[in-house]
C-alpha cells in the first residue's frame, strides 16, 4: 500500500526514503521533531543556502529541528554529482552536518512519493509543481506539512516559523 493511496491520511513518517549512501532513512525517527524538506543542488544560483540551512540546524537541532536535504537534477542539471560528489561538496563547501538524503526527480512521473505527497499537501503560488531548486516544506511535531517556501526566500527567514512550531 502507497501512503498516498487514500487508506489513511498520511504523515511524514509513512515514506520511505534513503540516505546518499544507499542506506534506508528511518522516517519514524523524526516523529515529535520540526522537520525542514528541501530540494537541493550544488551548482545552482541558490546553492549558498545550504550554508544557511546548516545554521539553523546547528542552532535549532538540539531543540528537535531536522534539516533534510534532497538532491535533485531537474531543474537545470544543477546536481549531476554522484553520491559522493554530493556528500563531499557539501561537507567541503558548507560544512553541512544535517541529513542528506538520496537524489531524486520532485516533479514528473517519476517522482518521488514524499515529494508528491508535500505537492499536494502545501501548494505553491503556481499550483503543486515544483518550480525550481530550494524549494522549502516545513512541517510540525506531529509529521504535517505546514508551509511551503520559495527558493528564493532565504532560510534565515524561516525562523520565527521555526521558533513557533518548536516551542
Amino acid at each position: 500500500m502507497s501512503p498516498l493511496s487514500g487508506d489513511h491520511d498520511p504523515t511524514l513518517y509513512d515514506f520511505s526514503i534513503h540516505h546518499l549512501d544507499g542506506t534506508v532513512f528511518d522516517m519514524k525517527s523524526l516523529q515529535g521533531k520540526v522537520v525542514l524538506v528541501v530540494n537541493t543542488a550544488s551548482k545552482c544560483g541558490f546553492t549558498p543556502q545550504y550554508k544557511d540551512l546548516e545554521s539553523l540546524y546547528r542552532t535549532y537541532a538540539s531543540k528537535g529541528l531536522v534539516v533534510l536535504g534532497v538532491p535533485c537534477n531537474q531543474f537545470g542539471a544543477q546536481e549531476p554529482g554522484t553520491p559522493d560528489e554530493i556528500q563531499a561538496g557539501c561537507s567541503t563547501n558548507f560544512d553541512v552536518t544535517f541529513p542528506l538524503l538520496e537524489k531524486v526527480d520532485v516533479n514528473g512521473g517519476n517522482a518521488h512519493p514524499l515529494f508528491q505527497w508535500l505537492r499536494q499537501e502545501c501548494p505553491g503560488l503556481f499550483g503543486t509543481t515544483i518550480k525550481w531548486n530550494f524549494t522549502k516544506f516545513l512541517i510540525d511535531k506531529q509529521g504535517r506539512p505546514v508551509s511551503r517556501f520559495a527558493p528564493i526566500t532565504n532560510p534565515t527567514a524561516l525562523t520565527s516559523k521555526i521558533q513557533e512550531l518548536l516551542a
